[in-house]
């Protein structure tokens, strides 16, 4: 077997530039999730509340402009988008230091630099998502999600890991010169991918409402989209839910120190790693649509172990199964992509993605405000006993539609839309 059949992918010259390009972006982005609010915390004296708005900033970017944005895509060229939002994203990151350093720093520039950079990052993903079947081609969709995946996982473990040492180091402002170095490196990459998308017809331009609205009627009427993305939303509010009081729970009734916390979070990433890199192999052997229910279907009842936790041995049971939901999330976020980039037409890509990506995050800041109500009237406990519930029955949609009996992707060109 030569050395592209064992890589797979991996061995074609535009994809791995993908690979590292998402790689560097993914580090860069794992710091600033750190780093942005130590900037707040440390640098700035922020309080609670700050601290909060700075957090709502960074997710306010697909509520503003989620659905619109993938129309906007769709008259664009994909990789062009993804090259333009890297490198814009790396010159706001890197005007924090320099504020820093000038005495010039606000948590106002921060919350606009975090807004901003959440705009950005919507139009990143949305054209991310929309390039790879023009990259791959649609046979290829699962195995090219699973190594995109693996290397979002192996980021989202070593990335705090990296920015732990660096902001003890150096300081949280400076450590964003790092993400943006990362992130401006990424879009560099991005711009030597040779093979070229055909240009979109630009058509109209005063009819973005008519095609926001085609995006949305494209995705919640057909049974297996709609599903998929009805699924999701339950499963991020009752997840937000839940990871809300985890913290909480840990420290205050599971004893754990911010050491083991750090531990069992890591635990969590290691999870979705191996979900990433057994995502194609489940998907092959258990069928592809089958793998989307039965994944969630296996691992979101485990969650429930954590309540039940004590210090001692208990919580490491729990671990594993939290570290078990990650896996499970990764195989189906793999396989649900899949389905979606195969079954959408070209023309509809970006805005298949922005409405599955509005509709499926549009319950995450309602999550975290459930989350605190919850843990106040019932506890930490009682929040992460109903998030259980909640993420189990999330797989209900999947179940009572056609992935129910479906094993593999539709073959052949995805169906054009009726308009």
């Amino acid at each position: 077997m030569s050395t592209t059949s064992r890589l797979g992918l991996l061995g074609d010259r535009d994809f791995g530039r993908l690979f590292a390009a998402t790689a560097l972006g993914q580090l860069g982005d794992r710091i600033i999730f750190l780093a942005l609010p130590l900037v707040a915390i440390s640098a700035l004296g922020a309080g609670e509340f700050q601290v909060g708005l700075l957090a709502a900033m960074t997710t306010a970017g697909s509520l503003l402009i989620g659905l619109p944005a993938g129309a906007w895509v769709d008259r664009m060229r994909k990789r062009s988008v993804m090259i333009g939002a890297d490198l814009v994203r790396a010159l706001l990151l890197v005007t924090i230091p320099i504020a820093w350093w000038m005495g010039l720093l606000a948590i106002e520039w921060l919350c606009m630099v975090a807004l901003l950079h959440g705009v950005l990052t919507v139009f990143f993903d949305v054209a991310y998502v929309s390039y790879l079947p023009h990259l791959v081609g649609r046979g290829k969709l699962v195995e090219g999600n699973a190594k995109l995946s693996s290397v979002r996982s192996v980021t989202s473990i070593g990335g705090p890991a990296l920015a732990g040492p660096l902001i003890g180091l150096i300081g949280a402002p400076a450590v964003l010169v790092v993400s943006s170095a990362g992130m401006a490196m990424s879009g560099l990459l991005a711009a030597t991918i040779r093979k070229r998308e055909r240009k979109p017809e630009l058509g109209d331009r005063n009819r973005l409402g008519r095609e926001v609205r085609e995006g949305l009627k494209f995705v919640l009427k057909h049974p297996v989209l709609r599903a998929i993305v009805i699924g999701d939303a339950i499963f991020n509010l009752s997840l937000v839910m839940y990871q809300s009081m985890l913290l909480v729970f840990l420290e205050r009734e599971a004893g754990l120190q911010p050491f083991g916390i750090g531990l069992l979070l890591s635990g969590m990433g290691c999870g979705a790693l191996l979900g990433a890199l057994l995502a194609t192999t489940i998907s092959e052997r258990m069928g592809h649509g089958r793998v989307i229910w039965l994944a969630s279907l296996l691992t979101c009842p485990l969650t429930a172990l954590m309540p039940w936790a004590r210090p001692g041995w208990s919580v490491y049971v729990a671990t594993a199964g939290l570290a078990a939901l990650s896996m499970g999330g990764v195989v189906r976020f793999v396989a649900q992509s899949s389905f979606q980039q195969a079954m959408t037409p070209d023309r509809l890509l970006g805005r298949m993605s922005a409405t599955t990506r509005f509709v499926s995050w549009g319950g995450i800041p309602l999550g975290g405000i459930l989350g605190g109500v919850s843990g106040s009237v019932f506890g930490a406990a009682g929040t992460l006993w109903i998030g259980a519930a909640g993420m189990t029955l999330s797989v209900l949609p999947a179940l009572l539609s056609p992935l129910r009996t479906v094993r593999g992707i539709p073959a052949g060109a995805a169906p054009e839309a009726a308009h």
